[in-house]
């Protein structure tokens, strides 16, 4: 049975003063979210949404969490991560435009899946070979994918960071991108918000993401961010994929992981069902 095995670590930056980036560690789930909207309550998105999927994958027997696909799953995630978004700006009207990206890997213990929208990232590492996974929806992204902007020009282009996609709470939205990802033991694989990918260029990213256990590996890498100059919340969620006894991996349950960021403080999550507080 496929589990993994890893380390994450969220750091506010040098120049923020708040954390709007939320992540999350566990043997079956990693997760990042970048929230967006600076006044509109950036870490309120990315907690909510991150809550929203953990809460799905990891939630009681019974819940949707279980007897469905990975596919299944992250979509019934994000439907509910929609609804804690338009619940949360029902309650605080100034939270109006607050959205977030969502990088999530979902393992059921043969394969797995990454559900991704926005700009963070997905990367995999095998056998000392870099990978980027997830697709950057963003306008320069676009430009470049469409023939108008050399991939060279991307770090300087005023509009680098203009997302075109995210969890808004808009129940028409595209949704997530979902993308079998096969694996084998001894793959790592990195989630990591734009704070790292900004700061540090894909050649470091590889070289530094296969030193060490993840541990040393997500150090490293916020580090180098930091280094570089730290302008953003960076977050890093690095996954070892390892072989585990079935009998030995045990149930997961919604204890089984780590939180980072802004999901560390309970009052940045809006539950779908939460009341709607008047006056």
């Amino acid at each position: 049975m496929l589990r993994f095995s890893g380390a994450g670590f969220s750091d506010v930056g040098h120049v923020r003063d708040h954390n709007e980036d939320a992540g999350f560690v566990g043997t079956t789930l990693g997760l990042v979210a970048d929230g967006v909207g600076g006044a509109a309550a950036g870490e309120v998105a990315s907690a909510t949404v991150a809550s929203a999927v953990v809460e799905t994958v990891l939630g009681p027997a019974g819940d949707p969490g279980h007897a469905r696909t990975p596919e299944q799953v992250l979509v019934a995630g994000a439907d509910r991560a929609r609804a804690g978004i338009r619940r949360a700006i029902q309650r605080d009207l100034t939270r109006l435009g607050m959205a977030t990206t969502l990088t999530v890997l979902l393992c059921d213990g043969e394969r797995a899946v990454l559900g991704h929208v926005g700009d963070s990232r997905a990367y995999r590492l095998r056998s000392g070979v870099l990978e980027q996974l997830s697709t950057d929806h963003t306008y320069v992204a676009h430009l470049v994918e469409s023939g108008q902007l050399a991939r060279e020009a991307v770090p300087r282009h005023p509009w680098r960071n203009v997302v075109l996609r995210s969890v808004d709470g808009d129940p028409a939205d595209q949704g997530l991108d979902l993308l079998p990802v096969r694996l084998r033991a001894g793959d790592r694989y990195l989630l990591c918000s734009d704070g790292l990918t900004d700061m540090v260029v894909d050649e470091v990213i590889g070289e530094v993401l296969g030193r060490g256990d993840p541990d040393a590996a997500g150090t490293a890498l916020v580090d180098h961010a930091l280094a570089a100059g730290g302008r953003d919340n960076v977050t890093c969620v690095v996954l070892d994929v390892v072989d585990v006894d079935p009998a030995a991996a045990g149930p997961t349950g919604p204890a089984d992981g780590v939180r980072l960021g802004a999901l560390l403080d309970p009052a940045n999550v809006v539950e779908p069902s939460s009341p709607v507080r008047s006056g």
